[in-house]
């Protein structure tokens, strides 16, 4: 199964202030979750379960940011970008 990707508005925001090849890695990344948006084999993708919520995923992305997504249907709605440290402060308020 092929998913779509669709980046949200914030996180396209913060892809696009980044360096061109920093933008490339990330781009070239993210689009693997076009063929595998679960986790599995590799520890760079996770999933958070809340009670009461739909799953988020999260993606590490080369040692330096964090992605994290949502799926729904065969859409990969990707809602946070930014860089590992900020990230992780988000995770308490998921």
């Amino acid at each position: 199964m092929i998913f779509i990707i669709k980046i949200e508005d914030e996180p396209l925001a913060f892809l696009e202030s980044l360096p061109t090849k920093t933008q490339h890695i990330v781009r070239t990344k993210l689009s693997l979750l076009k063929t595998d948006p679960y986790p599995g084999k590799g520890g760079d993708k996770e999933k958070f379960t809340c009670r009461g919520k739909k799953p988020i995923y999260r993606l590490h992305i080369s040692h330096s940011y964090t992605a994290l997504y949502r799926i729904e249907n065969d859409i990969v709605f990707i809602f946070y970008l930014d860089t590992i440290e900020r990230a992780h402060k988000k995770y308490g308020r998921l």
